[in-house]
């Protein structure tokens, strides 16, 4: 699925195969958050220093744009393909997973303000308290949420959506960036 290149780790094929591209904002993610992880025991040593700052500002960076991208890219388009390809008592199982998934989105989302309102703080040299109990709640939801996706939704998108589907939440997350398509 990823072409595996020193320094390069997005998908090959970009947004053509969006389940992948999906994958790997969630791969991330994941960094994001080992990025906070890293900087709480940081900023207890050395406040906020460059490094401290430097950090802060890239993290807010991605879940203030990719992260929120990520989110739209499920609920606008991932989602709604799922639900419309299937039929019967398979929809209604389906649409129980999403509300989940989107329920777990508005919590990771309430999270991110408080861990985004102290990181503001680190990255402007102000002072502010930032300890385990401010990250934990947002990186054990995005671990969770994660799983979730990547255990039974992705493989669910990837066995039930058409090619026509893909191309077309594809082509919506290219959009939602503002990227032009390719060829």
């Amino acid at each position: 699925m990823n072409i595996s290149l020193p320094g390069h780790s997005a998908p090959g094929g970009g947004f053509e195969v969006p389940l992948e591209m999906i994958t790997a904002c969630h791969h991330r993610v994941e960094k994001q958050c080992a990025t906070l992880r890293r900087l709480v025991p940081h900023f207890a040593r050395h406040g906020a220093d460059a490094d401290a700052r430097s950090a802060a500002t890239a993290v807010m960076r991605y879940f203030d744009t990719a992260a929120k991208d990520h989110h739209a890219d499920e609920e606008t388009d991932l989602f709604p393909a799922i639900i419309e390809s299937m039929a019967g008592s398979d929809a209604v199982c389906l649409r129980e997973l999403i509300g989940a998934l989107v329920a777990d989105h508005r919590a990771l989302e309430a999270h991110w303000r408080h861990v985004r309102a102290r990181l503001q703080a680190i990255a402007a040299g102000q002072p502010t308290r930032f300890t385990s109990d401010d990250v934990e709640p947002l990186i054990a939801l995005y671990e969770q949420h994660i799983e979730r996706e990547e255990k039974e939704l992705l493989p669910m998108a990837a066995r039930l959506l058409s090619d026509a589907a893909l191309e077309g939440i594809g082509r919506a997350m290219r959009e939602r960036r503002g990227i032009a398509a390719v060829g």
